[in-house]
């Protein structure tokens, strides 16, 4: 496995608990938001949400998982496996993937 396979697994394996998950969800969509404050030199607004971000995030952890950010371990890579695993989540793709990979010829084979 690469290195952002191995990131995102481990990214997965630390965000089971349902709220912490729609907290990471919230925070991954905020972020995306922000992106026109950033284009629009609001600077003092994008520090400020992306702050706010980071608290919804880091106490998904603290509340309701009790255990250590993902990002403690794959501390840049942890961004875009954490994007990749919203964006799977929010679009369906995890299942569509899922529904195909049965449809094989001796099932699941990755």
């Amino acid at each position: 496995m690469g290195l952002f396979q191995d990131a995102k697994a481990h990214f997965i394996a630390c965000h089971q608990h349902p709220v912490n998950q729609a907290l990471h969800h919230l925070t991954n969509a905020l972020a995306i938001a922000l992106i026109p404050l950033f284009i629009l030199h609001k600077w003092v607004w994008l520090v400020g949400c992306l702050v706010a971000t980071q608290v919804f995030a880091l106490g998904g952890h603290a509340i309701f998982e009790k255990n250590q950010p993902a990002a403690i371990r794959y501390p840049v890579i942890t961004i875009l496996a954490s994007l990749s695993w919203s964006f799977d989540n929010w679009f369906g793709l995890r299942q569509v993937l899922q529904y195909f990979a049965q449809r094989r010829p001796g099932g699941i084979s990755r």
